[in-house]
């Protein structure tokens, strides 16, 4: 059986999750926190950079969210997360890497604010919020009128994005200038395997108060 080892609270474990939620697929849920569980000999004989998700299959496991994707849709293919158009393929490809190339650092000062860690000046803000606007434009223009991404169909871009634009009202980056985006956004949050894995305040307040203790061990 398949085992998954993850953060539930991490938009890079949720992309994974989700997927085998959509796929329909049974699998053992791990979840870890980060009190010391990735740092674990049997975890770093999965993991030697003690990063998390991590998928197990039998004997064999894998790391790197976008790698475990790109795996699942290899093996078990049905139902489809990917178009068979060259073009859309292709697209699916390139919306996976800027949300993790270009997005996810455009807003990590943001999300750093929001747990406490800093606090953003003005210039540091309007830089931030200006990287994050390239983007959004882009998935704005390349969603158009339809439901999704990519087509008229959930697909990989629409895991990998969607479970980090998101998060964007939360940290104080407005979707309120991309009405197809928050249309989006509202769509996915319908889905079982979006209401499944959404985050809980409790588990937010906990890793928030984890992050802080290990912050603070840091600086002493």
């Amino acid at each position: 059986m398949l085992k998954l080892y993850h953060l539930p609270i991490s938009f890079n474990s949720r992309r994974v999750w989700i997927t085998l939620l959509e796929k329909g697929l049974s699998f053992e849920s791990v979840p870890m926190k980060l009190n010391g569980d990735q740092l674990t000999p049997e975890f770093l004989a999965l993991n030697p950079f003690h990063h998390i998700p991590v998928l197990v299959d039998d004997r064999f496991s894998l790391f790197e969210s976008l790698a475990i994707l790109d795996y699942l849709e290899a093996k078990y293919p049905h139902p489809s997360l990917v178009p068979s158009d060259p073009q859309k393929l292709g697209t699916v490809k390139m919306i996976n890497l800027v949300t993790l190339n270009e997005l996810l650092p455009a807003i990590t000062p943001f999300l750093r604010q929001s747990m406490g860690f800093i606090t953003l000046d003005e210039s540091a803000k309007n830089k931030a919020q200006e990287k994050t606007a390239t983007v959004l434009n882009l998935f704005e223009k390349t969603i158009g009128d339809r439901s999704y991404l990519v087509g008229q169909t959930l697909t990989l871009a629409d895991i990998v994005a969607g479970t980090l634009v998101e998060l964007l009202p939360q940290i104080g980056l407005s979707l309120s200038a991309y009405p197809q985006l928050t249309a989006w956004i509202e769509q996915l949050s319908q889905r079982p395997s979006w209401q499944e894995t959404e985050p809980q305040p409790e588990q937010i307040a906990e890793f928030q108060e984890t992050m802080k203790k290990m912050m603070d061990q840091r600086v002493s």
